[in-house]
């Protein structure tokens, strides 16, 4: 699994260690079992605090994703699914935009744009 940050993103680097690890469930590339680097680990080769990669594997952990054992470290505790407040917004956005008359690719420039 390819492990990034963009240290220069206005999002915070707990959360893109949370979405690298979710793309990577959902990819299949980090199996349910299979366990994550130590967060020591993970810091030094992101160059980022360990707290930094701790926040994020706790995140993980609170959201199902990650189980902790003592001795063991982090692993995969389940399949990512995709959030559910993250979906229904879509769809809303996606009925906002019909009713406006906006298609596919006006929303894509749109989210394209924004971020």
């Amino acid at each position: 699994m390819r492990w990034t940050v963009d240290h220069s993103s206005r999002e915070a680097l707990p959360l893109q260690i949370v979405a690298c690890v979710r793309r990577g469930v959902a990819s299949g590339e980090l199996a349910v079992g299979e366990q994550l680097p130590p967060a020591a680990e993970l810091a030094g080769a992101l160059s980022v605090d360990r707290n930094t990669v701790l926040a994020a594997y706790r995140q993980l952990r609170d959201d199902g994703v990650l189980e902790f054992r003592r001795g063991r470290g982090a692993r995969v505790a389940s399949a990512v699914t995709e959030p559910v407040p993250v979906t229904e917004a879509a769809q809303r956005l996606v009925t906002v935009a019909r009713q406006h008359g906006l298609g596919r690719q006006d929303l894509l420039r749109l989210i394209e744009k924004l971020t």
